[in-house]
């Protein structure tokens, strides 16, 4: 299993951004995937995640409203719609394979992390 995230760039704030997260390899028995962020100097952060089976959604405070997660299941992939973004989005997204769902988004009960992509805003 691999995960590929893309479509990182540089924006403006209050700009949009759709990243990608495709997988491959056998993910059908996973629960869904999720996304992280990691700033300079900072931990890793939980993002949100969705899930294969229903599309259901959780999100962090932080990007309520702002931020979009949607899949395309027979793409194996799924999307991070971000819009309004500030210069505290600024990171490293991240996408990983949720195997299955136990409550906790913690990182380590993810897997198959893809390799990043950097997402700057600033004007």
């Amino acid at each position: 299993v691999q995960l590929q995230a893309s479509g990182g760039g540089l924006v403006q704030p209050g700009g949009s951004l759709r990243l990608s997260c495709e997988a491959s390899g056998n993910i059908v028995s996973s629960f869904g995937v999720g996304w992280f962020r990691q700033a300079p100097g900072k931990e890793r952060e939980f993002v949100g995640r969705i899930a294969w089976n229903g599309g259901g959604t959780y999100y962090r405070d932080a990007v309520k409203g702002r931020f979009t997660i949607s899949r395309d299941n027979p793409k194996k992939t799924v999307y991070l719609q971000m819009n309004n973004l500030t210069p505290e989005d600024t990171a490293i997204y991240y996408c990983a394979l949720l195997p299955r769902y136990t409550g906790s988004d913690h990182p380590k009960y993810y897997a198959y992390w893809g390799q990043g992509t950097q997402v700057t805003v600033s004007s």
